[in-house]
């Protein structure tokens, strides 16, 4: 590896963007001379020359300008990283698989805004296992299973009770709710990666065959023709009304727990808080 640093190329940055030596010297807040050796030893570890000095005009030379360009993206880089870094305490990504919290979701947000106003909320909707959390593109995660990855924790915010999804003109469609008896002999669509319907939930001798979807959307564009039924949580209804699909509630199928889950290492400095909102609106369901 060449030894280079961050302040080699900001020096060169600066000296392309100011013109002259001088003027890039007193926009870093460093001596001329000090810009001149920054930019010497710069061209000595990569072996090429990145400027023209003349008496009048300093530019760079073909290779200097293609230096520049990587440059500036490499400064903005880690910008970026030490503003993800340092964010912890103003922004808060929560993830979620299929519905996020359901019917409390919007009461959440606008909590959330009006009570801790300093921390911008943003759902995240990442239809993996840990709902994002693993990839790192959220500090929260809103799951309906626990993961089975032990870097993570986990505290139960809230219960739904599970319905079954139908097509419309399904003939169980037309009851109040059904029982996991009555749907044994049908192809139950599940998510595979992310879904709370198993079937474990029948006994054995009793289970319905199954099918795997790849998302919430073709689970619902399946159930809709007919192809088959899912079980799912409360909480997709709400999220995902759908012209040709109904819910109903399976009587004697145990509910669904909603889990908080974070990095067992590094929660986020709002966890706390947010374990607390959601107990509150679940519980005052």
């Amino acid at each position: 590896m060449h030894d280079i640093d961050l302040r080699q190329l900001r020096c060169l940055v600066a000296i392309v963007d100011e013109g002259t030596f001088t003027d890039a010297a007193i926009a870093l807040g460093v001596s001329q001379a000090a810009v001149s050796r920054t930019l010497a030893s710069l061209e000595r570890a990569l072996g090429v020359r990145l400027l023209r000095r003349t008496s009048r005009e300093v530019t760079p030379t073909a290779t200097g300008l293609r230096v520049v360009e990587r440059a500036r993206r490499v400064l903005a880089d880690v910008s970026g990283l030490v503003r993800e870094a340092s964010s912890g305490h103003t922004r808060l990504r929560v993830g979620y698989a299929w519905s996020a919290v359901g019917r409390h979701t919007v009461a959440f947000q606008r909590r959330w805004s009006a009570e801790h106003g300093g921390i911008d909320l943003h759902l995240v909707r990442v239809n993996s296992p840990s709902a994002g959390l693993a990839e790192g593109a959220c500090d929260l995660a809103v799951v309906r299973r626990p993961p089975a990855d032990r870097r993570f924790d986990t505290a139960i915010v809230g219960l739904e009770r599970r319905l079954c999804a139908l097509a419309a003109d399904d003939r169980l469609a037309r009851r109040r709710s059904v029982r996991l008896a009555e749907l044994a002999d049908r192809t139950l669509l599940v998510d595979p990666r992310t879904g709370t319907a198993t079937p474990e939930l029948w006994p054995p001798g009793a289970r319905p065959a199954v099918e795997e979807t790849s998302d919430v959307d073709d689970w619902l564009t399946e159930i809709a023709a007919g192809r088959g039924i899912g079980v799912t949580a409360e909480s997709t209804a709400h999220q995902y009304p759908r012209p040709g699909v109904v819910y109903r509630p399976v009587r004697d199928a145990e509910p669904v727990a909603v889990r908080l889950a974070w990095w067992r290492d590094d929660p986020h400095p709002a966890r706390q808080a947010v374990v607390e909102l959601l107990t509150e609106l679940y519980r005052a369901a």
